[in-house]
């Protein structure tokens, strides 16, 4: 439609009528003279309106998801940060289980052994460099600790201080090549001396060629003159290999250790020597054999006794085909030791 004038005062004549149309709706109430217009209206477009909501939910549903996603997002952030403290709160709790299992076990070695320790925890591992076994400590010159101190845990000899700072020292493990150490056998005393070979077993040099060892025997720290840098009696490990003596005047031996050096935590530093040398009394204790079972076979009788396993008694045991059988009225009886023959 142009512009012209007969539009626009068309126009407004159309804009006064809806007005006065609003007017009288509204003052009608539900009298209205133009409600019959209004349902009819419902009634001609409400199911085209219906057909358009319903192509049109899925839409809104998807953008309101989409502006939804966002709060969705942070819910499940939160959740997953809530998981992962959890976790790492399980995880926390196994290992101070684990801590206060080996604290433990420190502390009755220590207390076997009559020690005076100084607890610590590893908190760094030397760099592998030249086949070289180290961690470093959380105690230093400050807590007492000096070079030349034996290290040991629940499990036994751990090595010994070599380097020494204000709050941190470093320890040379017992399975390190440069690591030397003097060993008493269990019960035959026989002594040697033990070397680290890394991830390998401790190989331990008797100072008796003939000495009698088996796998299975157990050796323990001889102990260093004024207790440094080796107090007496920590354990050391099992025998679990022996050289064929040769006739020399030293004989090797092989012995798995008994600490873990790659999974240390816990150890403690032996400020105070014990007063006695407790010999073996550190060592755990052996585990009792299992009883043995013994069973009894009875073997089965001869087939000429089947009868009186059968029940027959042996007075009824048929007789054989070289004697006659007796009747009982024929029965032999024994005669009076008054009657002459």
């Amino acid at each position: 439609m142009r512009d012209t004038r007969e539009s626009r005062l068309l126009l407004v004549l159309l804009i006064a009528i809806a007005f006065a149309l609003i007017t009288v709706d509204i003052r009608g109430g539900q009298e209205s003279p133009v409600d019959g217009a209004r349902q009819a209206a419902a009634a001609v477009f409400g199911p085209v309106e219906n057909g358009v909501a319903s192509a049109v939910d899925p839409i809104g549903n998807a953008i309101g998801a989409v502006r939804d996603s966002g709060e969705r997002h942070n819910r499940i952030a939160a959740l997953e940060q809530e998981n992962a403290a959890l976790k790492a709160k399980l995880g926390s709790d196994d290992r101070n289980r684990n801590r206060l299992r080996e604290l433990d076990a420190m502390l009755k070695t220590a207390g076997a052994g009559q020690y005076g320790i100084k607890g610590a925890e590893v908190i760094a591992i030397g760099a592998a460099q030249g086949f070289s076994w180290t961690v470093t400590i959380d105690v230093g010159a400050r807590d007492g600790i000096r070079r030349d101190m034996t290290v040991l845990n629940g499990a036994g000899l751990v090595g010994r201080v070599t380097t020494v700072g204000p709050s941190t020292s470093t320890v040379l493990l017992a399975n390190d090549p440069d690591f030397t150490v003097g060993t008493r056998m269990e019960k035959t005393d026989e002594l040697g001396f033990a070397t680290g070979q890394g991830d390998g077993p401790l190989l331990v040099q008797l100072l008796n060629g003939k000495a009698k060892v088996k796998p299975g025997d157990r050796l323990v720290t001889f102990g260093s003159q004024a207790d440094k840098p080796f107090v007496p009696g920590v354990p050391v490990g099992e025998v679990v290999r022996v050289d064929p003596s040769g006739g020399g005047l030293t004989r090797n031996i092989y012995v798995r250790p008994y600490v873990g050096f790659t999974k240390l935590d816990i150890v403690g530093v032996v400020v105070q020597a014990p007063r006695t040398d407790p010999r073996d009394m550190v060592l755990p204790q052996k585990p009792k054999p299992a009883p043995t079972v013994t069973v009894t076979v009875t073997p089965p009788p001869p087939d000429g006794q089947q009868a009186q396993s059968d029940g027959q008694k042996p007075d009824q045991a048929q007789p054989s085909g070289d004697q006659p059988a007796l009747k009982p009225e024929e029965t032999q009886q024994p005669q009076d030791q008054g009657e002459t023959p």
